[in-house]
């Protein structure tokens, strides 16, 4: 009976060192898994926040990149508008400045059908139709009617109307007045009217080289604008492909953290649940290995006495024995 108390003692410590064994090998192990995993969470915070980082950065640049097409839009709206507004003011102003040439010129011509014959160049000839041949026939054996040289008729008042919105008026030749003294006047009048040609026509190409030198900076800003809107779409595309790049590595980051989170959640419990089955043993091992080696050694000397003692002594062991729960009689 002694030898089977003392072969359940020391199987019973065994256990309990084997058991010792397992709960500190599963302490490290698990308390090294709940660091690694620490780590890795911290390590996935900081790329989420690097990552956010980065998503906010690019984002900003995005807003900035579409500000600017919106921009440049707007500026060649304006300058597109601005054109039209200088190509239409440039069309009136060559139209007024023709049609205003054109009566100095023909106010030239008719001093000239007076003053300088030789100068003076005809009307074209109107090409008659049939019937209109026919009728002008007709009308050559009636009286002239009062109507008859109004063409020819002196030239009674002209008005110009140049650039400053002045009005020249050139006046009939009077036939009362001397010959010589007409003829001066006639002259100085007509070298006003080619001096006003000639201003008119120096506006005129003025005015269309300045046409042609603002047609030529528009387009060549509406070249630069389309290649600039172009430049800067296409970085505003491989932006927000950056952007969903990141986005997609934030999302992994988030993943992993919860992964991660869900594993260190997991670690904790199963550290909580090692102390709850291995604190009692790692705390009492080293007491209860003592009083197993107390009792093992008591054992033994118990049966040495019983092997060659008297009764009495015997009789003392058994009783300490049935104190401790290990004997029954």
């Amino acid at each position: 009976m002694i030898d089977r108390m003392v072969a359940t003692l020391r199987k019973e410590q065994k256990e309990d060192d084997k058991k010792l064994n397992y709960c500190e090998s599963e302490f490290d192990s698990a308390d090294d898994s709940k660091k690694g995993i620490e780590r890795e969470i911290s390590d996935v915070e900081t790329a989420l926040d690097d990552a956010k980082e980065d998503i906010k950065s690019i984002e900003e640049e995005i807003s900035a990149n579409e500000q600017g097409v919106k921009d440049l839009d707007q500026s060649v709206e304006e300058a597109t508008q601005q054109r039209k507004e200088e190509h239409a003011e440039y069309s009136e102003t060559m139209a007024s400045d023709t049609a205003t040439q054109e009566v100095l010129k023909f106010a030239k011509n008719r001093l000239n059908k007076f003053y300088n014959p030789n100068l003076y160049v005809p009307p074209p000839k109107k090409q008659l139709s049939e019937a209109e041949q026919i009728a002008q026939s007709m009308d050559e054996g009636s009286p002239p009617s009062s109507s008859d040289g109004a063409d020819d008729g002196d030239v009674s008042l002209v008005q110009v109307d140049l650039q400053q919105k002045s009005r020249m008026t050139l006046k009939e030749p009077d036939a009362t007045q001397p010959y010589t003294k007409k003829s001066q006047e006639s002259t100085g009048v007509i070298r006003m009217i080619d001096l006003l040609i000639t201003e008119l026509e120096k506006e005129m190409t003025a005015a269309e080289t300045d046409e042609k030198l603002a047609q030529s900076e528009y387009e060549e800003m509406m070249t630069d604008s389309k290649n600039k809107r172009l430049k800067d779409t296409k970085a505003l595309g491989m932006m927000k492909a950056e952007k969903a790049d990141l986005e997609g590595e934030l999302q992994k980051h988030k993943d992993a953290k919860k992964a991660s989170s869900k594993e260190l959640s997991a670690t904790v419990s199963y550290i909580r649940a090692l102390h709850g089955e291995c604190d009692f043993l790692m705390k009492y091992h080293d007491v209860r290995k003592e009083a197993r080696t107390s009792e093992i050694d008591a054992l033994q000397k118990t049966k040495a006495i019983l092997s060659g003692a008297d009764y009495s002594l015997a009789q003392t062991s058994s009783h300490r024995s049935l104190r401790r729960g290990y004997v029954s009689v």
